[in-house]
């Protein structure tokens, strides 16, 4: 039957981000009917206002620091200088030709894609209100189908009390629409957005603030990372308050900027005052006007809640994915939970999502990779561990590079060496985790990732000797 000639699907899929265009070309290949359904572009969030136009712009912030050290290398060249509007211009042509690509991936699996606001009327149904390609109103559908992936994502949020407008309090939508950079910035929140923007600004010659909440950047990171960053940041030139304070009643923003009063608890506050506030406090589920109360499915602290094994919720037929379950709220992590579901929807062999070997990676300067436990999460459960560090300066391939801050860490169980973590702050390690990934899968101990032949030189080997180090073998440092 041709794509579009009826409205009878195997599987929907509502929500075109990354857990559903891949929930959606999984369940193509394995032969079933799919319509993948948004009232937005293909690629969702991650693609257009997340992931890969903030990762552009921070890696054209990365050049530009290089650059700037040309010297170093032996390169003499001019002055170097930000064509902040240029910047913007390649985010958008990356953004585009990927977007395109995934066009296409949709025609080549003989997916539907439908455009236009879909909502549940019940477990098997979606009312589409279908969308023009001008944007208008272009009437209605509904599909019928034997089960449905919910994959609607998420939004910024920010605190209460605390409105952004668009010009003075922005958000990171607000911020990857933008061609103009601003002179000065406080940046709230100081997980992986508030620190990536901040890492990027202060590159470009912003000046900026980041304000944490919680003792430490990064919060959710090593407590090792955490302090590895705050040290390169204060380095840099970046202002750091953690345990910060403020009224977000008296936050004020006007023509001249933003100011507020802000201090750790017991201290008197202190004024500050930038060109722009930037609010990356978390996301909130998009669970609102899907038409979840048609169905059995339960919502708990904002998220809809799933059986971890299937993503199934507890309506019969109905699944769910991605940030709508709430857990870590990562595209990768989501395209997991879609082939999960999947998997359940088709009978196949379970692809039960391990959380604990999800890898988690920000990509400031320098860059934070992490898979598995923490320290303090081993000593929360009681686990018995030992650890090994091999910082970078140590590597061969760090310092013909010139980027050299940071460390690799490996932590293992004290008794039976496998691995419960890996910790990396420094160069490219965003690109470094998916070996440890690798390892964990396999279960395999620090002895193994350790005694595994990383060549030389590479980055790879500071992660190798670090595993080394679990038993007190590294070589090099």
């Amino acid at each position: 039957m041709a794509v579009g000639s009826s409205n009878s699907f195997d599987l929907v899929v509502l929500g075109a981000g990354t857990g559903g265009y891949s929930a959606a070309f999984r369940a193509a290949q394995l032969g079933l009917k799919v319509a993948l359904v948004d009232a937005h572009k293909i690629g969702g969030t991650c693609l257009h206002v997340g992931c890969i136009p903030t990762k552009a712009m921070l890696e054209s912030a990365d050049l530009y620091a290089r650059v700037k050290k040309a010297g170093d290398f032996g390169i003499t060249t001019g002055e170097a200088s930000i064509d902040f509007a240029a910047v913007a211009k390649r985010r958008g042509q990356i953004v585009e030709r990927l977007h395109k690509g995934l066009q296409g991936l949709t025609k080549k699996n003989h997916v539907e894609f439908v455009h236009g606001r879909g909502r549940l009327k019940g477990g098997k149904k979606v009312e589409i209100a279908l969308i023009g390609e001008d944007g208008a109103a272009a009437g209605s559908r509904t599909l019928d189908a034997t089960d449905v992936i919910l994959a609607t994502g998420s939004r910024v949020k920010s605190l209460p009390g605390l409105v952004p407008d668009g010009k003075r309090i922005v958000t990171s939508d607000d911020i990857l629409t933008s061609d103009k950079l601003p002179a000065s910035l406080i940046v709230v929140g100081a997980g992986a957005v508030g620190v990536e923007f901040a890492s990027f600004y202060a590159d470009l010659g912003t000046a900026v603030t980041v304000l944490e909440y919680l003792p430490a950047l990064v919060p959710l990171e090593d407590r090792e990372v955490s302090a590895e960053l705050e040290r390169s940041f204060r380095r840099r030139g970046i202002s750091v308050m953690t345990n910060a304070r403020f009224d977000t009643a008296a936050v004020k923003a006007g023509q001249d900027g933003v100011s507020v009063m802000v201090g750790p608890p017991g201290e008197a506050p202190k004024e500050l005052r930038a060109e722009q506030m930037l609010v990356a406090t978390g996301r909130a589920a998009n669970i609102e006007d899907v038409g979840l109360e048609t169905t059995r499915a339960k919502v708990e602290n904002g998220v809809v809640r799933v059986d971890p094994a299937t993503m199934r919720t507890a309506e019969p037929h109905l699944y769910a994915i991605g940030d709508i379950i709430g857990g870590l709220w990562l595209a990768h992590v989501a395209a997991h939970e879609g082939l999960a579901a999947v998997a359940a929807i088709v009978g196949a062999e379970p692809e039960q999502v391990d959380y604990l070997k999800m890898p988690r990676a920000t990509y400031s300067r320098p860059q934070i990779a992490s898979i598995g436990r923490s320290e303090q999460e081993c000593e929360r459960d009681g686990l018995p561990f030992k650890a090994g560090k091999f910082p970078f300066i140590a590597n061969g391939k760090a310092l013909i590079g010139g980027d050299y801050e940071g460390f690799a860490k490996v932590i293992a169980h004290r008794d039976s060496d496998e691995i419960l973590g890996v910790h990396l702050i420094g160069p490219h390690v965003t690109d470094l985790i998916a070996e440890a990934s690798a390892a964990m899968l396999l279960e395999a101990t620090a002895w193994e990732l350790g005694s595994a032949v990383h060549p030389h030189p590479t980055l790879s080997e500071a992660l190798g000797e670090a595993a080394l180090a679990v038993a007190g073998r590294a070589i090099n440092f």
